[in-house]
């Protein structure tokens, strides 16, 4: 570490710790097993949640990873790595099913769109608002929800606080905070979200979320039909979605949760 900016150093140290574990961690542990001075520790932590790298989590006597921490880790991803990986999963999607299919990450509050594929020949056209680099409120969006739903309790308040107005764009969705967390919980226990008209009227959207290689939701593929034209059944889009979440996790060398993946 410099001696020049050992506050840096440390405070670094204090991330990398938070981000191996899997869980909340006390003060007294990180100073134990980073050898400062847990006065010090506490300056840090305090620090850095003013800045929403870390968060503190009272009920459970420790701090995680805030929200800053995790837009960084998903900016990394977002560079080429991700993209070239998830681009031949997506063109198999949507080779196998005929209509389009996104990857989208978490920008803040909003959805982000890296890819987009479509079928060489569609067979209905869908005119969608979701091109690359088009950010949607993440609330609205089956690929938001997706992640969203994997989020800490304190990473989704920080995103969406008390103050927050949600944003509305069809007259549906998620109105506050406690709505939200209604629908991530139904959404997390089914293993994929579900969009139906709340960006454009007409379109009905899929998702599943993929990991990293600490069980993070890193990105999320959707598929994206017309209600009334399209033949195909959710179940079999939900399939195929997860499906290729999966993939794209592996080939990230992630790690989803325990049996996430098993049929549902």
């Amino acid at each position: 570490m410099s001696s020049a900016s050992p506050a840096v150093g440390r405070s670094l140290q204090v991330l990398l710790a938070l981000a191996a574990r899997t869980g909340p961690v006390g003060a007294a542990t990180l100073a134990r097993q980073l050898s400062i001075p847990r006065s010090t520790v506490y300056h840090l932590l305090d620090v850095l949640i003013e800045h929403h790298f870390v968060v503190h989590l009272p009920d459970q006597r420790g701090y995680g990873l805030g929200v800053a921490a995790f837009e960084i880790g998903s900016a990394y991803m977002r560079h080429e790595p991700l993209e070239l990986l998830a681009r031949p999963i997506l063109r198999r999607l949507v080779d196998a099913i005929g209509e389009t299919a996104h990857l989208g990450v978490l920008h803040g509050a909003e959805t982000l769109y890296l890819i987009k594929e479509q079928p060489a020949v569609a067979r209905v056209p869908v005119t969608m608002v979701t091109d690359v680099g088009v950010r949607l409120p993440a609330q609205l969006t089956a690929s938001g929800r997706s992640i969203l739903a994997h989020l800490p309790a304190a990473q989704v308040r920080a995103l969406f606080p008390a103050s927050t107005a949600f944003v509305v764009r069809t007259g549906r969705g998620p109105t506050s905070l406690p709505q939200l967390r209604r629908l991530l919980g139904t959404e997390h226990n089914q293993g994929w979200a579900e969009e139906d008209g709340l960006i454009t009227e007409g379109l009905h959207s899929v998702a599943a979320c993929a990991f990293d290689h600490s069980s993070r939701p890193i990105a999320a593929i959707s598929v994206t039909r017309r209600t009334d034209r399209s033949a195909l059944a959710v179940g079999e889009l939900v399939r195929a979605v997860r499906h290729s979440a999966q993939q794209l996790t592996w080939a990230m060398s992630g790690v989803a949760p325990a049996g996430w993946f098993d049929a549902r």
